[in-house]
């Protein structure tokens, strides 16, 4: 069956991210169509990236969490990133993982869910082409929550119910792509 990672993008305390996923998750689990897993980044402790070698030459990793990391995306066939928007772009957090790896993320596809104080556009949109520099395509349908009406007091996840919706739809998305992109994943 497709498996698809529902990416954490924050690792800080107090984060919302982990509330998204797992929001999303939920959704995802009534559908029947792949095998959904959250897959935080918190749990993997990625120092800032400092190996010798770029992962696009060489997947030799010497930072001891790079391995465990490069193992579960790679047995991933697609992702949704939850995207908080930090400063009008990705988390260091987010960006620092992405960049730890390389063909592990190749011939895939992703979904972007976003929130912030304006639904985290600007940082979806930098995630998308960090993410084109990958080989991950992303599907169009973008969700974005806002901090000021989908969450209370900025910290506790009551999205709109019109999300649910767009959140349908972007799976919809992922799991087509991601099952189109079998045959490059499998070369």
């Amino acid at each position: 069956m497709t498996k698809i990672g529902i990416i954490t993008g924050s690792t800080r305390p107090g984060r919302n991210s982990l509330q998204v996923a797992q929001w999303v998750k939920d959704i995802a689990d009534k559908r029947g169509d792949a095998e959904y897993e959250v897959v935080d980044l918190a749990e993997f402790n990625l120092p800032m990236y400092a190996e010798p070698v770029s992962a696009a030459y060489s997947q030799d990793y010497q930072t001891p969490e790079a391995i465990p990391w490069s193992k579960k995306i790679k047995e991933l066939d697609g992702y949704v990133f939850i995207c908080p928007e930090y400063n009008h772009g990705v988390t260091s957090a987010l960006k620092n993982a992405i960049d730890y790896l390389y063909p592990e993320w190749n011939n895939k596809a992703a979904g972007i869910i976003s929130y912030g104080s304006s639904g985290g556009v600007r940082a979806a949109e930098a995630l998308r082409i960090i993410l084109a520099e990958l080989q991950v395509a992303t599907v169009r349908t973008h969700p974005a929550m806002s901090l000021f009406t989908d969450f209370v007091k900025m910290s506790e996840f009551k999205p709109a119910d019109l999300h649910v919706k767009s959140v349908t739809t972007l799976l919809d998305q992922v799991n087509a792509w991601t099952n189109a992109f079998e045959p490059l994943r499998n070369k």
